[in-house]
């Protein structure tokens, strides 16, 4: 059966009796139907969060053959559930530009899925839009003002702000807008980001309340007026309208797991070019709600995992009490030197040197001052000695590690893993510590987390980087976190350098602030914040019955 036939052939529980699950009552729901609801933010309780038992998902380097968070961290729910916790799932609204362009769905695999799988997977409770649509307003009434002389003098070489669409598009990233002569607009060079990677979405995953909102949105740096001064947001003035589209927005969604376990999403922001995490307001509210909240940041631990430390907990001062590394067999064989068409065949030495890549990834969550365990996510291709030999070399370092059956048996399948985490989660309460401090420059921040957390031996800027470093130090950036977008395949920021590399040089080509989200941007290596299409995009191979029923949705 496909992940879309088994979600199809379980009958989900009304929401009303999974928000009674939280204590939440009828009336404080904003149904979507039958199977889905948005969460009010006044659900949010400060002074319950610290009795909650939060559990950070990652993973190691992320392959082709793919890892499932996702899926390991349903399962774990519902694992922690059989178990007798009550226990919910924080997790991010998927993307459409992934789901029609390589990966067909994000919601869990087999056994393991958060539904209703479709709406999940596609428009969903329509934050996206609303997010598309804020950003959009702000774009238009940027370029309005540049038509409106003498409402601002703004310079336009120097807006930053770009337009976005939910979607992968390449053809969008680099564009020229307002031609047709005077009645057009003023032409300038401009583009598309797409929507997982904008402000706004970076703003509504770190917001605290619809104010808070509001005021991140009077902060956004849009570009210089034609003195060298920054305009900023208010200068704009759109931000109580921007608000106004993204009241509904910022309130998190609730579904359920196939088992019928609570699950909240709100927001998307990928890892590799934004900060990875599902929203601050739906992890709190979650642990406000549970006594065990499982969330996952997106990517290999280098990226997701470093962006939830350094920006989320530092934040909204949380803290998870254990990590999770998800690894496969099939990855760490890839790493290891294995081609894609061979990762499914036995191969015990392959699979050995792959394994300092999750060695590495271990290394850096524990400068992080947390426990680790390690979750094997298996496969049918797997067998009992490849298994052994990452157990083995996770006691060697005195990790924990358990074999994660979650597509397969749900959490049935994850007991094992279940246990691991509440007797980690249960010795320490820890406090993380940070890779940088707040008052380093943003040269020393960059620089500590390449050596920490990728390995690298150094960092090299272009020009243009070191102009706009400088530029952002004058403003006053040089005090926010930073928000490194990286390539996901590598630890470096050469894409083709798999496995553990070595004495490498991280390249910073140029910078972008989200001084709304509060965060500056290093951008490394050919990452681009609009993707492409692949070849054969997952598109190709949906359909729609007679019946309206969708079929391909992996």
């Amino acid at each position: 059966m496909t992940d879309i036939d088994i979600a199809r052939s379980v009958t989900p529980q009304p929401i009303q009796r999974i928000a009674e699950t939280l204590g939440i009552e009828p009336g404080q729901l904003e149904p979507y139907g039958h199977d889905k609801a948005k969460l009010p933010l006044h659900l949010m309780d400060e002074s319950a969060i610290s009795a909650s038992h939060l559990v950070l998902v990652t993973a190691i380097s992320p392959t082709p053959a793919g890892e499932g968070k996702t899926t390991v961290s349903v399962g774990l729910v519902d694992g922690l559930a059989q178990r007798g916790k009550q226990a919910t799932a924080a997790l991010r609204e998927p993307s459409l530009g992934p789901v029609f362009g390589i990966k067909g769905g994000a919601a869990g695999g087999g056994h393991s899925q958060v539904i209703p799988m479709e709406d999940i997977n596609l428009h969903f409770t329509g934050d996206f839009s609303a997010i598309e649509k804020a950003n959009n307003l702000l774009a238009a009434m940027i370029d309005n003002a540049l038509q409106s002389k003498g409402k601002l003098d703004l310079d336009p070489r120097s807006i930053l702000w770009k337009r976005v669409m939910d979607m992968n598009d390449r053809s969008l990233r680099n564009i020229i807008v307002s031609l047709g002569g005077k009645a057009g607009g003023v032409p300038r060079e401009s583009g598309f980001n797409i929507t997982a990677a904008s402000e706004i979405m970076a703003i509504l995953s770190m917001a605290s309340d619809l104010k808070d909102l509001q005021r991140r949105f009077d902060a956004i740096y849009v570009g210089d007026a034609m003195d060298g001064k920054a305009v900023k947001g208010e200068a704009i003035k759109a931000s109580a309208a921007m608000a106004i589209l993204m009241k509904d927005a910022i309130k998190p969604n609730l579904v359920q797991t196939l088992e019928g376990n609570p699950a909240i999403l709100h927001a998307g922001p990928f890892a590799n070019i934004a900060q990875g995490t599902n929203s601050l307001i739906a992890t709190k509210m979650a642990m406000s709600l549970s006594e065990w909240v499982v969330t996952e940041a997106g990517f290999g631990a280098d990226l997701g995992a470093e962006k939830f430390f350094n920006i989320k907990c530092r934040q909204g001062s949380i803290s998870p009490r254990v990590v999770v590394l998800v690894a496969t067999v099939k990855a760490l064989k890839y790493h290891g030197g294995c081609s894609l068409s061979s990762v499914t065949k036995p191969d015990v030495d392959t699979l050995t040197k792959g394994l300092p890549n999750l060695m590495h990834h271990i290394d850096s969550l524990q400068s992080f001052g947390l426990p680790v365990v390690v979750a094997i996510n298996a496969f049918q291709s797997d067998n009992e000695a490849e298994h052994a030999v990452i157990v083995q070399a996770c006691a060697d370092r005195g990790i924990p590690a358990a074999i994660s059956e979650g597509w397969a048996h749900g959490g049935a399948g994850c007991l094992d893993l279940a246990d691991a985490v509440i007797a980690t989660a249960l010795e320490t309460m820890p406090t993380p510590k940070f890779t940088y401090d707040l008052k380093d420059s943003i040269e020393d921040k960059v620089l500590k987390v390449a050596r920490t957390i990728y390995g690298a031996r150094d960092v090299a800027y272009s020009a243009k980087a070191v102009r706009q470093m400088r530029r952002f130090t004058e403003l006053g950036f040089d005090r926010l976190p930073i928000c490194t977008a990286k390539t996901q395949k590598s630890l470096s920021d050469d894409p083709k350098r798999i496995g553990r590399p070595t004495d490498f040089t991280l390249h910073v080509r140029e910078f972008e602030v989200a001084a709304g989200a509060g965060f500056v941007i290093p951008i490394t290596g050919n990452i681009l914040r609009m993707p492409g299409l692949p070849a054969v995009p997952a598109a190709e191979g949906m359909s729609l019955d007679d019946n309206g029923l969708i079929h391909g949705l992996s």
